[in-house]
């Protein structure tokens, strides 16, 4: 699809020199760029959802089964050389 953008000229050269030496079309760097870009919106979207879920979760003190497994991880690092 055809689309008009509006960029600063000095961003314009530099896709300009960039799509150049890597021998693609102009338009093609705009699209690889845009690609990325929400790419790693998305990944930023993922791992504030599981900052989100883990915070919570680290809030429940009293479950036995991860106080057990917090003092086993312990007992069996305990003449860890780390």
């Amino acid at each position: 699809m055809k689309t008009a953008i509006s960029i600063p000229d000095d961003l314009f050269l530099s896709a300009e020199n960039t799509a150049k030496k890597l021998g693609i079309p102009r338009s093609q760097l705009f699209a690889k760029a845009i690609e990325e870009f929400i790419q790693n919106h998305s990944k930023e979207n993922i791992t504030d959802k599981l900052n989100e879920v883990y915070t919570h979760n680290i809030n429940i003190v009293d479950n036995p089964i991860s106080n057990m497994s917090v003092t086993n991880l312990r007992k069996s690092l305990k003449n860890d050389s780390w």
